[in-house]
C-alpha cells in the first residue's frame, strides 16, 4: 500500500514541507492537502521531495498546481532534492522549465 508521510520546518527563511513516500494516484490527495496546508502564509515555499521515490504523472500535476497558485499569490517556491529519474520525467514533459530546483535545503540560500 502506498503511504506518504510529511513533516512541516523551517530552514533559513524558507517554510519546507518534506515528503517521504511515493507520490501516484492513491496519495496525491494527501499531498495537495499537505500543500494547501501550508502554501497559505508561507513567502518562500520550499517542497524537500529527497526522500520521494517515485512520482506518477498525478503528482507532477499536483507540483503544476502548487507552482500556478504560489505564483498567483507571489509566494517564492522551490523544490528540493528531486531525484534523477523524476527530472527527467519533468524535463521531457517540459515542467522544468517552470520550476526552481536545488539539490539541498542549504542551497536555497541562492535562490531569489
Amino acid at each position: 500500500m502506498s503511504s506518504l508521510s510529511f513533516s512541516k520546518t523551517s530552514h533559513l527563511d524558507w517554510s519546507v514541507l518534506s515528503v517521504d513516500g511515493q507520490i501516484d494516484s492513491k496519495t496525491v490527495g494527501q499531498f495537495q492537502d499537505a500543500l494547501n496546508q501550508i502554501s497559505v502564509d508561507a513567502l518562500r515555499l520550499a517542497i524537500d521531495l529527497t526522500k520521494v521515490t517515485f512520482m506518477s504523472s498525478a503528482g507532477l500535476r499536483a507540483l503544476l498546481v502548487i507552482h500556478n497558485k504560489a505564483s498567483a499569490q507571489g509566494t517564492t517556491l522551490s523544490f528540493v532534492g528531486i531525484n534523477d529519474d523524476i527530472q527527467d520525467v519533468m524535463r521531457v514533459t517540459g515542467f522544468l522549465e517552470h520550476f526552481t530546483l536545488v539539490s539541498t535545503l542549504d542551497d536555497l540560500a541562492v535562490v531569489t
